[in-house]
């Protein structure tokens, strides 16, 4: 009867866990998928070559020069997209990044990651792509863009994720058997013998008790004492008299 009852929980925690794990799955492959697409297009963006700004573009290690730049030739609304331009670039790492990599330390490793491919795809626009330099302020825009995408999304949805690939199966309720009644013999507790006055007993030994002496007679006083010695008195008498009249 208990393996019966148990054999629908079971079937119900089997199919719970085939369903996480096709979810899971799904959402890797999504994300994966995304990451894959999302590359495509930083490459087509970043790597594209640039012939008539071969002249203007200049190489910039020194950082916030390329922001004063912005600030002070540019327009409001070209400024902004500028900058708002590589803060949007770098918000799939901190989307996507976190889901793709181990749960532990993921801020971290997420961080270090994107630094990584931002420096990566830089040092080919300078090498490599005409019409493009280095540039540090868009290696710090496209990780700050990373870390706020981070924050405001990435970190509630990698969480999730996360939960559900480590939050184990629940284990089908077991019958539980009756619980076993033990019976225990009782043995009297053994009179303790108290030791004589004045002596202590040693701990952890016995006393043996001491015979009791015997009781004296008591003395016979008051008037059992005087009827006894009249009585005596009495005898003696009678006895002289006895002498007396034989002489």
């Amino acid at each position: 009867m208990d393996a019966a009852a148990a054999r629908p929980q079971r079937d119900t925690a089997r199919r719970k866990g085939w369903g996480r794990l096709l979810l899971r799955v799904s959402i890797l492959v999504l994300a994966f998928v995304a990451m894959v697409g999302f590359s495509v297009v930083l490459a087509k963006v970043t790597l594209t070559p640039s012939p008539a700004s071969e002249d203007l573009v200049k190489s910039n290690l020194h950082p916030g020069r390329s922001l004063r730049q912005y600030a002070e030739d540019y327009t409001f609304l070209a400024a902004c997209k500028q900058a708002g331009g590589n803060l949007v670039l770098g918000m799939p790492f901190g989307i996507l990044l976190p889901i793709l990599i181990p749960r532990r330390l993921r801020m971290l490793r997420m961080f270090l990651l994107t630094t990584a491919v931002i420096v990566l795809i830089e040092l080919v626009q300078g090498a490599v792509v005409r019409g493009r330099a280095f540039d540090v302020d868009d290696v710090i825009l496209n990780t700050a863009g990373a870390l706020l995408a981070y924050v405001l999304v990435g970190r509630r949805l990698s969480h999730r994720y996360h939960v559900l690939a480590e939050d184990p199966e629940p284990a089908p309720d077991r019958p539980k058997a009756a619980p076993r009644t033990k019976t225990a013999t009782r043995t009297k507790p053994k009179p303790r013998t108290k030791a004589a006055p004045g002596t202590k007993a040693a701990p952890g030994k016995k006393t043996t008790p001491r015979p009791k002496a015997a009781k004296a007679e008591p003395r016979r006083t008051g008037r059992s004492a005087s009827a006894w010695s009249r009585l005596r008195h009495g005898v003696r008498r009678s006895a002289a008299r006895g002498r007396s009249g034989k002489r």
